[in-house]
């Protein structure tokens, strides 16, 4: 069991520990991902337990045509994909709402500074992610990096361990199908916490992934963050709303 948390904790300790001693600009954010790899893969190497559970179901037992089509792993990456995209647009949705820009859960409690929106004043109120400010290969790796290195990270940590490991210190023996509402508001709500400048998207979102992964498996829960944060990248590369990231 020891290894498989130090599996599950080690990449998302990474990330969050070069994003509270490194500053907010592309560089540093490079720096992070490259890290987080290197973290991920040692992680690998030390205990493959958190990256398990990628399919929850069964495998078809071919009988009966078409029987257990639901519990295809192709329908549950599909699903993860058309959840993915629904998060998304309820992410963006709500910024119409002055007041939902405004708040930042955290910041109230006077537990965080103000947001910035992502915006640098240094570099004039341009985002740091601003291909303008730090090159398209920079904004490139931002969008490349949230999609496929940190929303992996997330989902074995909040999903695969955190979850788990509310429900029994030797979470390893407790299966990922298994609903538990305590442990589900909790993981769900910490998620939510780490998201906390979008706090009402972010339990919408951790809720969305944990029923993912419990009903579909760990695989659908990545592929639905994954395209949602893929998706919101180019929809601020597009739009230039630098503010959500």
């Amino acid at each position: 069991m020891k290894g498989a948390t130090v599996s599950a904790l080690l990449p998302y300790a990474a990330w969050m520990a070069l994003m509270a001693a490194l500053p907010a600009t592309a560089p540093a954010y490079a720096a992070r991902v490259a890290a987080t790899l290197v973290a991920l893969a040692a992680a690998f190497a030390i205990s493959r337990v958190p990256f398990r559970n990628w399919f929850n179901f069964p495998s078809t037992s071919g009988t009966v045509p078409f029987e257990n089509w639901g519990q295809s792993p192709v329908v549950a990456l599909i699903i993860g994909v058309i959840v993915g995209f629904i998060v998304c647009f309820l992410w963006i949705w709500p910024e119409q709402f002055a007041w939902y820009r405004d708040f930042d859960v955290l910041g109230a409690l006077g537990l965080t500074g103000a947001s910035n929106g992502g915006q640098s004043p240094e570099n004039g109120g341009l985002s740091p992610y601003d291909p303008a400010v730090c090159g398209w290969p920079l904004t490139w790796v931002r969008l490349l990096g949230s999609a496929f290195v940190i929303a992996p990270v997330e989902e074995i940590f909040f999903r695969s361990f955190l979850y788990r490991w509310l429900q029994k210190a030797d979470w390893t023996k407790v299966p990922l199908s298994r609903f538990d509402v305590s442990a589900f508001v909790w993981m769900v709500g910490l998620f939510a916490l780490e998201h906390h400048t979008r706090l009402a998207a972010g339990v919408m979102a951790g809720a969305a992934y944990g029923i993912l992964a419990i009903r579909r498996g760990l695989g659908a829960a990545v592929v639905a963050h994954a395209v949602t944060n893929l998706a919101l990248g180019l929809y601020v590369i597009r739009t230039g709303q630098w503010g959500f990231w």
